[in-house]
């Protein structure tokens, strides 16, 4: 009993915006068992980010379309990942989004130490589940498919305790008033501008999908500049979106999604981090079925970087891998559970749109204590 009353005077402490660090935090009561929303993101006074030697662990982010929620597993060797919640969500949809439903989740860490985190505020079944009278948001004629207002910005010091803003691109900015939707958000820091550098998918009306990019304020609660176009495909027409840029070596890599045919997945370079990216027209993907969200990450030790990416033109839809040394050739290592692959998902299955991002044993187990995981 003297457990579960500290915990919730823990929890109370972390809404009013005083969230003590992790390793002084007891677990969460079963009933509680969900990040905090606190009302700022103060900086420890050790905030530092780990040397890279120590980070090799893993912390995928990831949602489902049954619930349009968010969730968490942690891995410590890069193909094995078990849910911290034991499959349930760490944040409910309807209680970030106004519409009742998050999207394609994405976490980074900065230069600060801190976590920042983003997604799509969109539930494409609303109107079966009774969330809402009308297919989309707004009228499908003018909008098109699955429209939306807001993205979702959160940032967080401990993984636990996250600040929680939504921004809408078509009330900020008059350039995009009549923006049809803002999709897949993720975060780069952007070393010249000191800041976070957030690029997403939009359009104008019902337009073809094209991605931009602007930045964000300190405490990651709103854009600072109107969005400029990140890359310009040959044909404007060909909706282009999921962009994931990541700085290797010298380059930045962007993997992103082109409706042409092949569709699938496919990447472009650039020495600099706001321009210059050049589409390339080969698929790069193993996939024989159409795929998504791609996502890079880098195989702890190794010279090898890992393509994830949403396989959802198979039922049941599916994480699927890729792995390359080269940039040129993606080696199939298969999908989550399915024969012959040494990727795993223990304690959970039909994850989308997910990211992967290093963080330290220690960070992992913290992680998973908090919600019960790990005694």
């Amino acid at each position: 009993m003297m457990k579960a009353i500290k915990a919730l005077a823990l929890l109370a402490l972390a809404a009013a915006g005083g969230a003590p660090a992790v390793a002084d935090m007891v677990q969460a009561p079963a009933a509680a068992r969900r990040i905090a929303i606190v009302a700022d993101a103060v900086r420890p006074r050790d905030a530092r980010v780990p040397a890279e030697a120590k980070r090799s662990a893993y912390l995928l982010v990831y949602f489902k379309d049954e619930t349009h929620s968010l969730y968490f597993a942690t891995s410590r060797d890069g193909y094995s990942f078990t849910d911290v919640n034991g499959g349930q969500p760490i944040a409910l949809g309807r209680d970030l989004a106004d519409q009742k439903g998050i999207r394609d989740p994405y976490i980074m860490r900065g230069p600060d130490g801190a976590f920042y985190m983003a997604m799509t505020d969109l539930h494409i079944f609303a109107q079966r589940e009774g969330l809402r009278a009308t297919e989309w948001e707004r009228p499908g004629d003018q909008y098109s498919w699955g429209n939306n207002r807001n993205m979702i910005f959160m940032k967080s010091w401990d993984l636990v305790h996250w600040t929680h803003a939504k921004v809408a691109i078509s009330a900020e900015f008059p350039a995009f008033a009549d923006a049809g939707c803002a999709w897949a958000p993720e975060v780069i820091w952007d070393a010249a501008k000191k800041a976070p550098m957030v690029y997403f998918t939009t359009r104008h009306g019902a337009g073809p999908n094209f991605m931009v990019y602007s930045h964000a304020d300190p405490a990651f609660r709103r854009l600072t500049a109107t969005p400029r176009q990140l890359l310009h495909h040959p044909d404007p027409k060909v909706n282009v979106l999921d962009a994931d840029i990541t700085r290797v070596g010298g380059k930045y890599r962007m993997f992103y999604v082109a409706h042409e045919k092949p569709g699938n997945i496919r990447q472009a370079v650039s020495t600099t981090l706001t321009s210059g990216y050049v589409p390339q027209p080969a698929k790069v993907d193993p996939e024989t079925k159409a795929a998504e969200a791609p996502n890079l990450w880098h195989r702890h030790g190794t010279k090898t970087w890992v393509l994830m990416y949403d396989v959802f033109g198979i039922t049941p839809n599916n994480m699927g891998f890729a792995e390359t040394s080269d940039f040129k050739t993606f080696r199939n290592i298969g999908r989550f559970n399915e024969a012959g692959s040494r990727m795993k998902a223990t304690n959970f299955e039909r994850p989308k749109h997910g990211a992967v991002m290093a963080i330290t044993p220690d960070e992992a187990t913290k992680l998973e204590g908090w919600f019960g995981q790990k005694e």
